[in-house]
């Protein structure tokens, strides 16, 4: 698997809505080897999408196509400065991953302290994830390449999301994993994901 991890600044949301609605309708059923995406854009109007397919040829194939660079063109324009992009050939799942089911989806970024450690530690918490987090519906882990990491969290929704926060169970598993991360990540809420 590849995930694509997409994110800027949006100038012009209704543009960028447009786009991708225009993508799904017009040039998914010719993307060979997509799985499906999870993006949005957050209240302080930052994007972010995770498209992910099924191999880093087929993403290298789709971003070929004529189509795709016309449609991404005009899709630019919606962007205020710099798009980042980061292609991620590593990718862990947890609780089963991503979810069409969650109705918020939190994206965390981030630098882990030690990469190996971090992945060989991950699993070790989904027990306890599942046993004190119902309001968690699952995760896609996507890793830069560099140690730095794209975390997408599945959730029911976000009123849950902030109880289960505030609970002392919730608060001894964020801070174990804050422990693995290097510096503070970047938080990116989506109170209305797109989920494809």
């Amino acid at each position: 698997m590849l995930i694509q991890v997409i994110s800027g600044t949006v100038n012009d949301a209704d543009l960028l809505r447009r786009q991708n609605e225009r993508w799904i309708s017009e040039l998914k059923p010719g993307a060979k080897g997509y799985l499906g995406s999870t993006g949005g854009i957050t209240p302080d109007g930052q994007s972010i999408t995770i498209a992910r397919f099924e191999s880093p040829k087929a993403a290298q194939q789709n971003s070929q196509r004529s189509e795709q660079s016309a449609w991404w063109n005009e899709t630019e324009k919606a962007f205020a400065g710099e798009v980042t992009f980061h292609d991620c050939e590593q990718v862990d799942t947890y609780l089963g991953g991503g979810s069409n089911d969650a109705s918020f989806v939190q994206v965390i970024q981030g630098r882990a302290k030690n990469e190996k450690q971090m992945r060989s530690e991950l699993p070790k918490m989904e027990r306890d994830l599942r046993e004190k987090r119902p309001d968690l519906l699952g995760i896609i882990m996507a890793w830069h390449g560099d140690g730095g990491f794209t975390q997408v969290t599945y959730f029911t929704s976000e009123a849950e999301t902030r109880k289960y926060e505030k609970a002392t169970e919730g608060a001894a598993l964020r801070a174990r994993y804050m422990d693995l991360i290097d510096g503070q990540p970047t938080f990116y809420d989506l109170p209305h994901p797109d989920l494809d």
